[in-house]
């Protein structure tokens, strides 16, 4: 079996990830009961790479073919939802889950509390000026991806929640009392929505909306706890035992990708580039406030200077 690495952002909030798009490749391939190593990346925060599973030469980025859960089952290394394709609500679920709810998470991590909890996710290892720089522009760019406004902010926000509380509902109504989502076995979907659910509740405020909205639903907070104790809580080597997919279809082999080292190669220089600018914005925003304090201490040396003497004697 090929060893596999996957690369997440840090630790926090009592989760082995609490990026939104690192925990669901986690519990996807805890589920899928492939042993890999956790490894964490602190450098680049706005890499839209991470995260990225890695065996030898064979990498899966979350920037192509739709993530690297998409990528995982195109390149034949694991799929969990070859059964649930002709299941009449599989899709609608899928789009609720991966859109709504998605959303909704993004709103509250950078918009609708404090912030303070994507700061710890994705900004706290980083020096003052970049992460703030960092943490302003990624509150822009949700912003801008969820069509928000001075205008309309009001009633975007009503609309996140509205549709956040219909996928809900859908889905506490889909699991009733069943360990899974679908025919009690584990998919993509309970991955991405144990993901959502877990920062929800851990990474959240008690102020939040969104996990005032979760707590509604009993029978979702259980699944959720109970699944984090069955994968978490119960160490880190634990699997989940006899949910496997089938064999053909979810044995893991080796993809094939004949420009995987050449793309390596690029990615270790556009890391490079951007390590680079980092450093360039540290450097700037280092020299705008010197400037600006040193404009500030000139100004009370000058009103010092002019109460004791007369430069006219």
């Amino acid at each position: 079996m090929e060893d596999y690495s996957l690369v997440v952002r840090k630790p926090c909030f009592g989760l082995p990830t609490a990026c939104p798009s690192c925990l669901p490749v986690y519990f996807y391939l805890k589920f899928a009961g492939i042993p890999f190593k956790l490894d964490y990346n602190l450098t680049y925060p706005d890499s839209d790479k991470i995260p990225y599973v890695e065996s030898g030469e064979y990498v899966a980025y979350n920037n192509e073919k739709g993530g690297v859960i998409e990528t995982l089952k195109e390149d034949g290394i694991v799929d969990l939802d070859t059964e649930f394709h002709s299941v009449p609500e599989w899709i609608p679920m899928n789009a609720m889950v991966n859109s709504w709810l998605a959303d909704a998470i993004k709103y509250e991590l950078w918009v609708g509390t404090d912030g303070t909890s994507a700061q710890s996710i994705y900004c706290s290892d980083l020096p003052w000026p970049i992460g703030k720089i960092l943490f302003l522009k990624q509150v822009y760019n949700v912003k801008k991806q969820l069509g928000i406004t001075k205008d309309n902010a009001e009633e975007m926000e009503e609309q996140i929640y509205k549709k956040a509380s219909i996928a809900f509902g859908a889905l506490s109504s889909r699991l009733v009392d069943q360990m899974f989502l679908y025919e009690n076995r584990p998919s993509s979907l309970d991955a991405v929505f144990l993901s959502q659910a877990l920062i929800t509740l851990q990474a959240l405020p008690e102020t939040s909306i969104l996990r005032s909205k979760l707590l509604e639903h009993e029978n979702l907070v259980g699944y959720a706890n109970r699944t984090k104790m069955s994968l978490l809580d119960a160490g880190a080597s634990s699997s989940v035992p006899n949910f496997h997919a089938d064999p053909s279809s979810s044995a893991p082999r080796k993809g094939s990708k004949p420009n995987t080292k050449t793309k390596r190669e690029k990615t270790k220089e556009e890391d490079f580039k951007r390590r680079a600018k980092y450093v360039f914005i540290a450097q700037l925003v280092s020299v705008v406030l010197f400037v600006t304090l040193m404009d500030q201490t000139d100004g009370f040396e000058v009103e010092d200077d002019d109460e004791g003497f007369d430069y006219n004697e």
